[in-house]
This record gives structure tokens, C-alpha cells and sequence, in this order.
């Protein structure tokens, strides 16, 4: 674009979320150069004439963004952008995002001990029984959960050095995987999932008020506990 407007969309880029890079925002490279072109009968070129080829100095300006915001960052660009015709390209990359994943972590206001917490985990998660690596007898302050099936995620709980790991479906070896860095705690495939229906249910009332949820209260846990003597 004009090298004269490029702060205005670059500006307007960021506000519509493009630019940001982990813990950083307004993230942008710019290039100078003098782009040319020359419209037809059919055009109405903001700056030069038709039939004649125009030289402009423009500043070509990358941003990243999430998948998600490409309509609303489009949007932005087309409503910005001076010019009748836009160039622009989208390149798919494969980074990794250090913000997104498949679970979560987060740390206790207050450290537990080991079996307090794993109590806790019990009570809560109104599970009967928990399967656990070795105790490692040191407090649990950061935790890290996947719902589900969650052997996988098992490296990147111990990157983010979590004192513990609540997920479900452990294999016998992956157990090992604990290497005496991590508790790893599996609760059960449903008792990890039981509550994601409500968080559902909140969020798309929320975003869609006019739309009728209805929240199924039937228990499709097919895995039952023997607890008689």
C-alpha cells in the first residue's frame, strides 16, 4: 500500500489481532519499494489514471495471526486498504504456539501436600479410584490437566514442570514416563470429560443468546468400579 497509509493499516491490523507473538503484540515486518500498475476502462484507481502506468513508493507489511482471526484480519484489510484492488498473500505456517494446546496449566494459590491433593482430585472429580505414579513427596504447586486420553502430553507436562499431571487412560509404561520428575494421576477417561459439557453450555449461551442449549444429564460412563468387600 502507499507507504504514506501504512501506519493507519498496520494499526488497524494489530487492533483486529494480527501481530502477536507469545508474550509480544504489534509484531510486524515492513519492506519499501515502488510497486506499479495500470488499470483499465473498467477501473477507479485511487492514486494515478487509467491506461497509464502509475509508480508508487509502498510499504509491503507481513503480520501473523491465528487461523481463527483470517476473516475478521481480511475484513480489516479490504475496509483499510486505499486501494480498488488488494494484494495481499497468506502463507500457512506450521509454528508451534506456545499459548495453545490441548490442556492446561496453572498453579495453587496454596501447595498441597501429595495426599491431600490426590484427595482433593478424588472428592472433585467424583472419581472412586486413582492411578498414580511414585510419590515423590514434595508439594504440589503446578498442575497440568488434559481431559481424556493424555499419555501424549505426558513430556510436555514435565517441560512445563508440572508437580503433577491429572489425566486419563495411562498404559502400564507409561507410568515409567514419570522418570521420579512428575506425578502422574489418571482418574478416569469420563471423570476427566464430566464437567467440559457445562463449560460448553455456559460459553454458547453466552456468545449465542438467542440459540436453545440443552444440557443432556444422562451418564454414558460405560466403566463401572467394584467396591464390595
Amino acid at each position: 500500500m502507499p507507504s504514506e497509509e501504512a501506519e493507519k493499516l498496520r494499526n488497524a491490523l494489530f487492533n483486529a489481532g494480527a501481530g502477536n507473538i507469545s508474550n509480544y503484540s504489534n509484531c510486524s515486518f515492513n519492506t519499501n519499494g515502488i510497486g506499479t500498475y495500470k488499470g483499465n476502462q473498467n477501473t477507479n484507481p485511487s492514486k494515478g489514471k487509467q491506461g497509464t502506468t502509475h509508480f508508487e513508493k509502498e510499504t509491503k507489511i507481513s503480520v501473523v495471526y491465528a487461523k481463527h482471526l483470517e476473516k475478521t484480519i481480511l475484513n480489516t484489510l479490504f475496509k483499510t486498504h486505499s486501494y480498488e484492488e488488494v494484494a495481499y498473500e497468506i502463507t500457512t505456517l506450521q509454528n508451534t504456539n506456545q499459548n495453545i494446546g490441548m490442556g492446561m496449566v496453572g498453579e495453587l494459590n496454596t501447595p498441597m501436600t501429595e495426599n491431600n491433593f490426590l484427595k482433593h482430585i478424588k472428592s472433585v472429580m467424583k472419581t472412586d479410584c486413582i492411578r498414580h505414579s511414585n510419590l515423590l513427596n514434595k508439594p504440589i504447586k503446578k498442575v497440568a490437566v488434559l481431559g481424556g486420553s493424555g499419555s501424549f502430553a505426558i513430556s510436555a507436562a514435565k517441560a512445563a514442570k508440572a508437580d503433577i499431571f491429572i489425566t486419563a487412560d495411562l498404559k502400564y509404561h507409561d507410568f515409567f514416563m514419570a522418570e521420579n520428575n512428575i506425578v502422574l494421576a489418571d482418574i478416569g477417561h469420563y471423570e476427566s470429560e464430566q464437567f467440559t459439557k457445562s463449560h460448553l453450555v455456559a460459553y454458547l449461551t453466552k456468545k449465542i443468546p438467542n440459540f436453545a442449549v440443552i444440557l443432556s444429564n444422562i451418564n454414558t460412563n460405560p466403566v463401572k468400579y467394584y467396591k464390595h468387600g
